[in-house]
């Protein structure tokens, strides 16, 4: 039987961090369904007892390097199944990619990797996109419809970034990584925040922690739920959660009928 689910996804910068800011007032207070996790910055032993006393099924894929990347998942349903990870070592050691397997639909937690901080992390995440490619169409092969989410680090479009003509050098909004996006969504899936809003503008996902960008709202929406066009039917709502302040990223909540 279908019935309206509430899916969240946030980068949490910190699972520790966001803890200490209000996390656990935030997910008590929405009541969500499933929440996706970005950046624990954390080992799955130390994730704060507070978040595991939450009355969800948590699974959590966390970095090998301490303090890095890693994904999470916590669910009021109990998956089919779970897949950690991608089959690439590299990635899966990073913690990047997480997988719940419901039967009829599917829920994936990603953390793609960021290319500021030089040419070299840079060709990684072009290596990230070319391998995640392979992942997503192995599951299509598969059958399985799929709601990936999570921080992509890929601006789309000028409507998402403050000021695209000052940034179209910048990594988040180079052609190649824009272009990976719109083929992405070619091959059949739904940019379900921007379908349900397209004439929004000035919403973004993520600030600078630099020269009071929050506050002048001079963002990027770098989050995104991204569904298999199979359940384009299923679509309810979608909000960027804003005034939510848990990190330097914003919760990105859609509503599906699944």
């Amino acid at each position: 039987m279908m019935s309206p689910r509430t899916i969240t996804s946030l980068n949490l910068n910190g699972i520790r961090s966001a803890t200490n800011k209000g996390l656990i007032d935030w997910i008590t207070a929405s009541n969500f369904d499933m929440i996706c996790f970005q950046e624990l910055k954390a080992a799955e032993g130390d994730i704060p007892s507070e978040v595991r006393s939450l009355p969800y099924h948590q699974f959590y894929h966390p970095a090998e390097k301490k303090g890095y990347s890693g994904v999470g998942i916590l669910s009021k349903q109990e998956p089919v199944s779970v897949q950690y990870g991608i089959g690439v070592d590299w990635i899966d050691r990073e913690g990047r990619v997480l997988l719940l397997n419901f039967g009829d639909w599917s829920l994936a937690s990603v953390y793609a990797p960021s290319g500021t901080t030089g040419e070299q992390r840079q060709e990684m995440k072009y290596a990230f996109l070319d391998a995640f490619d392979g992942f997503v169409k192995k599951n299509k092969a598969e059958g399985k419809r799929v709601i990936y989410v999570g921080d992509f680090n890929i601006a789309h479009q000028e409507v998402d970034i403050h000021n695209p003509v000052a940034n179209k050098k910048s990594s988040g909004f180079l052609p190649e990584e824009r272009k990976w996006l719109s083929d992405f969504l070619d091959r059949g899936f739904t940019d379900v925040y921007r379908t349900l809003n397209p004439n929004l503008k000035d919403v973004y996902s993520w600030w600078s922690f630099r020269a009071g960008a929050r506050g002048n709202n001079k963002g990027w929406r770098i989050d995104y739920q991204l569904a298999s066009s199979a359940l384009d039917h299923t679509l309810l709502e979608a909000r960027i959660e804003t005034d939510v302040v848990l990190s330097d990223h914003a919760p990105v909540t859609c509503i599906y009928e699944l």
